[in-house]
């Protein structure tokens, strides 16, 4: 079971029984998943379960009839669910929660129907019921049980299913029969109730001497054995899917009657079976039952062969009516069989591989007894014929013929192209499914292999390349489920190792994962400091301000300036400008199938305007058939990581920057150095901790990942495989990475924010100071050893000045900052400390309690300073002692 189902399941258990709690369906989903086994446990015995329920129920019987019904339909899974509910007759509080639960509901439903509900005039309790009024109490009822249980008619039936099928294969409609065929109910060969066909004068058999009444009655059972009433024997009108019951003169002599009331089962098994041929030959029953129809009609003309005998012999007068049951007895248990079969087909409403888990499940039933088996045998081969059909279409070319919707594997109108649009597109899942109900049980084990086997020679085929199984043989049913177990492994094996081929070798899917590892991880250095030296002015704008052709070529640029320039994919590589930042994007995908993705989506677009920085990000073209490895939902995780990373070397480079500015600085106001100390030393801070971080992520995080993922890669047997390595590399880099908890993103980014406004501080604070020392230059005289200044030289010295005064105007606002320098320096202090501290509890919480210990790395990494970090925790003890202090004073 996947774990969508799970999900789907706990979730639609809980609105069931109405439970609401605050951890949600998260705590028993991981409870099921740790106490799930990857094989099949050991059949249970349904038996002692079915006798321990009848006990515990109130009405036994209803039970057991009900149970005996869906066996007789082949209920999947049966057995199971009536284990689980014997073993919750044993939990007392669990019954009781289930019982006032079921009291709560029926409550809910009698208020909900009562007004819609049918209503019938029913005198008071208080008063007596007249005759008349019970019989228009009985009439009414009887008139709603009648419309209730009266079967749909076979007409509509058909149509129903000829438009279900239709609406499935709506370029290749189903044949129907010419209406005559229905029309003429002479031509089923079942008894015609309702008209007499004999116009004789039938003598009172009980006027006849018994001689006389045994040959008579010998020549009405040959008749009716063959589905003709006779003058004494006369079949019943049908009501529903019940057997054809026999209406026989009761003037008959008491031993000759005894006698036909035991060959007449054989007539009504006649009469079963030959209804079921006529109804399942038609096309919209399916290929499968229209062969196990066919299987029966060759048994039914050996059956007509031998009444044709007797009739012969009865002819001759060599008939009696103890030699008629002598000869019909061993045909009474193939046409018990026949019915017994019909009867489960019809009940069930089963069709393509339904039938055959019936037909194989009562094969299986009836060891011991050969003659019955060897029946169940050739039906089972007959109508297996088809549907083997389709499997070796299936599994030997990866073509679905299944105008019927009978196969296992079900196909849907996808488009691949589509695969890089929708993050959450499942084209690889949802393409071809597995229809649960259509899987024949002794072909239950090899289900997914089927389904894996035809999808990817599918895949194959729809490059353009033919392909076909060199090892293909006839697939043919057997009870030795080993014979055709081989042939699907080998197919499968086939399969795998061709489509792996095709693009490992053939589409380059390791080189293509290198070159995005390239962009999107980061590992092109030279690149990158090429790209964001080009593009830095052009990022710093509002996105709605930046031309993306622009980008594009500045990008083309980069990337034939650098060592990139070798990579035979960098065309592949494009400029994608996102409309939501990092933390927004993240939240939307985490939000996928919940209960929060509408609301999430429909939400209005965060009114701060994005600069080109924190929506950039890269996009590549892939082309099938990569694109089902490098699928949207994968392109968008490298899109997160690269946000992630990207962000932070522009954080690392604007720290950079001041420090460079700092070196000028120092060249300025040396009264002013002692306040520029702290800033120092706090710049010196954050460029180790966006250092330590970027050292994390690319080398404690994703370098032995992409490791792992190359050498699983080499290992890999199937495409499935490569899908499970490439989804599990990207989901461990987006969980160490701190991407998949929005709680330590959003930590992070005001980390982040604090340094960019640090750095942004820093930059206006060292302008403010080079105005500040242009200003006491230009006011001093130009007294030099070449004497006083020239007139030249004053003009110049005023043309200086007024564009002095003019930036002074611009900074005013840095000067008055200037007062206030240190305290803002401590600010940023304070806040930086602060949320690196919140950062490390989370981080060490997490670990600890999540197991998460590759994130311990961050905290406990070499280029982190660990007098910083136990300062920075004696510094949080200081300020919560001082705050109690407070408090108590107070």
């Amino acid at each position: 079971m996947s774990e969508f189902r799970i999900h789907h399941d706990v979730n639609e258990l809980l609105s069931l029984l109405r439970v609401h709690r605050e951890e949600g369906a998260e705590v028993y989903i991981d409870l099921l998943q740790k106490n799930r086994t990857p094989y099949v446990t050991t059949t249970v015995s349904a038996h002692s379960a079915k006798v321990k329920i009848a006990e515990f129920s109130r009405t036994p019987e209803d039970f057991l009839k009900k149970y005996d019904e869906l066996k007789s339909k082949n209920t999947r899974n049966l057995d199971p669910l009536v284990y689980l509910l014997s073993k919750l007759t044993e939990e007392k509080e669990t019954l009781q929660y289930l019982q006032q639960n079921a009291k709560e509901r029926a409550e809910l439903a009698v208020n909900a129907t009562t007004s819609g509900s049918t209503s019938f005039t029913i005198p008071s309790t208080t008063s007596k019921i007249s005759m008349q009024e019970l019989e228009e109490l009985r009439k009414q009822l009887g008139s709603v049980t009648t419309s209730s249980s009266v079967q749909q008619p076979l007409e509509l039936i058909r149509k129903i299913l000829r438009d279900k099928q239709n609406k499935k294969n709506s370029s290749q409609p189903i044949p129907v029969f010419p209406a005559w065929v229905y029309e003429r109910s002479a031509l089923n060969g079942d008894f015609l109730t309702g008209s007499s066909l004999s116009t004789d004068t039938t003598v009172p058999i009980g006027t006849l001497p018994l001689a006389s009444q045994e040959s008579t009655i010998v020549e009405d059972l040959l008749y009716v054995l063959i589905g003709v009433d006779g003058r004494y024997i006369t079949a019943q009108p049908l009501i529903g899917r019940q057997n054809r019951a026999f209406l026989v003169d009761p003037n008959l002599d008491m031993s000759v009657k005894e006698l036909v009331t035991r060959i007449l089962p054989v007539a009504a098994s006649y009469s079963t079976v030959t209804r079921f041929i006529e109804e399942k030959s038609s096309f919209e029953y399916g290929q499968v039952n229209h062969a196990l129809a066919a299987a029966m009609r060759t048994l039914i003309k050996e059956y007509m062969i031998l009444i044709t005998q007797l009739e012969h012999l009865q002819r001759q007068g060599l008939l009696s009516l103890q030699k008629l049951w002598f000869y019909i007895q061993p045909t009474m248990r193939t046409m018990e069989i026949l019915a017994s079969l019909a009867t489960s087909v019809d009940k069930g409403e089963c069709m393509g591989g339904s039938t055959l888990s019936l037909l194989h499940d009562r094969t299986f039933n009836y060891t011991g007894d050969s003659q019955a088996q060897e029946l169940c045998l050739y039906l089972t081969k007959a109508a297996s014929v088809p549907y083997f059909e389709i499997l070796e279409k299936w599994i030997y070319r990866g073509i679905i013929n299944d105008p019927y919707s009978e196969f296992m594997v079900e196909e849907h109108e996808l488009q691949k192209e589509k695969i890089q649009e929708d993050y959450n597109d499942k084209y690889w899942d949802q393409r071809y499914t597995v229809v649960q109900q259509q899987i024949p049980s002794f072909l239950q084990k090899m289900a997914d292999k089927i389904l894996s086997t035809g999808k990817y020679l599918n895949v194959v085929r729809e490059c353009g390349c033919d392909v076909t199984c060199p090892e293909a043989k006839e697939v043919i049913y057997t009870l030795k489920e080993r014979a055709y177990v081989e042939q699907i492994e080998k197919a499968y094996n086939y399969a795998s190792k061709v489509l792996l081929d095709f693009l490992m070798e053939e589409k380059e899917l390791v080189a293509h994962l290198r070159s995005i590892k390239h962009y999107f991880l980061m590992d092109q250095g030279d690149f990158f400091v090429h790209f964001m030296d080009l593009t830095e002015e052009e990022l710093k704008k509002p996105v709605d301000d930046i031309i993306p052709t622009r980008l594009e070529a500045l990008l083309e640029l980069a990337l034939r300036m650098s060592t990139a320039n070798t990579d035979p994919f960098k065309d592949d590589l494009k400029i994608d400008l996102m409309p939501h930042d990092l933390i927004t994007q993240l939240l939307r995908v985490l939000a996928i199938e919940t209960k929060q993705e509408k609301a999430i989506i429909n939400a209005d677009p965060t009114e701060l305007t994005l600069s080109g920085l924190e929506a950039f990000s890269f996009d590549y073209i892939v082309k099938w058939p990569l694109s089902l490895i490098i699928n949207r939902k994968a392109l968008t995780r490298y899109q997160m990581l690269f946000r992630h990373m990207f962000y932070c070397k522009h954080v690392e480079r604007q720290l950079c920057n001041v420090w460079i500015s700092n070196k000028a600085a120092k060249e300025y106001s040396l009264h002013s150095a002692k306040w520029f100390a702290g800033a120092f030393t706090l710049r010196q801070r954050m460029l180790n901790f966006v250092q330590n971080i970027q050292y994390y992520m690319m080398f404690e995080v994703m370098e032995p990942t992409w490791h792992i993922l190359e050498k699983n890669l080499k290992s890999a047997s199937n495409i499935d495989d490569v899908l499970s390595h490439h989804t599990s590399f990207l989901d461990n880099c987006l969980k160490d990475c701190m991407l998949t908890n929005p709680e330590l993103l959003k930590i992070f980014s005001k980390l982040m924010s604090v340094c960019v406004m640090f750095t942004n501080c820093m930059q206006r604070f060292t302008q403010s100071m080079k105005l500040n020392n242009e200003m006491g230059r230009l006011t001093l005289e130009h007294g030099t050893m070449l004497g006083p200044p020239t007139e030249q030289e004053r003009a110049e010295e005023v043309v200086k000045k007024q564009l002095a005064n003019k930036l002074l105007a611009e900074h005013a606002d840095a000067f008055q900052l200037t007062s206030g320098f240190e305290a803002t320096i401590n600010k940023f202090d304070s806040n930086f400390s602060t949320h690196l501290l919140d950062l490390l509890d989370k981080l060490s919480v997490y670990s600890t309690n999540d197991c998460e210990h590759s994130m311990i790395n961050i905290i406990y990494s070499p280029t982190l300073d660990q007098a910083e970090v136990c300062s920075l925790f004696l510094f949080r003890g200081i300020m919560a002692a001082s705050c109690s202090i407070s408090v108590t004073l107070k």
